[in-house]
């Protein structure tokens, strides 16, 4: 009787240590491609100006982090619908990069690129500034991909 009851408590405890957490997500091998989706949250009457402002100021820098690989896909979307105040927001922008490691970590291009991109840099600072202070939230929301394949 003690033997069984050693097993199972043996067994029981190998698999809470090796089956994830209820609802955390499997973890992904380091080598495999990372999305991110970063939420925006703008204030009303403004959603066309931080369109705007992104696309002009935020936008062709992913692209070109995009072309060097670190990047493998952009996707902005918005809901087709409206949802309540303290769940609404304006802008996703899915970001899928190449590994954990590049989508966890800064990029030491991200100077260069910024001073090759906008030459006028006191108008890129000016603008992205005003893109931050018609924000009223941003969070990033790393997801996995957990479909059976």
């Amino acid at each position: 009787m003690m033997r069984k009851t050693l097993a199972a408590t043996l067994l029981l405890f190998a698999a809470t240590q090796l089956a994830p957490a209820q609802g955390s997500p499997a973890r992904a091998a380091l080598d495999s491609p990372y999305t991110v989706e970063y939420y925006y949250k703008v204030q009303w009457g403004h959603q066309q100006e931080f369109l705007d402002l992104f696309l002009r100021n935020h936008y062709p820098l992913l692209k070109k982090v995009q072309e060097s690989g670190r990047i493998l896909s952009v996707k902005i979307e918005t809901p087709a619908n409206h949802t309540t105040e303290d769940g609404r927001w304006d802008y996703r922008v899915t970001i899928r990069f190449k590994n954990s490691a590049l989508g966890t970590t800064d990029n030491p291009d991200e100077g260069r690129l910024i001073r090759e991109l906008w030459p006028d840099q006191e108008r890129y600072r000016r603008e992205e500034q005003r893109r931050f202070e018609i924000l009223l939230g941003h969070w990033d929301l790393p997801v996995t991909d957990i479909t059976p394949r």
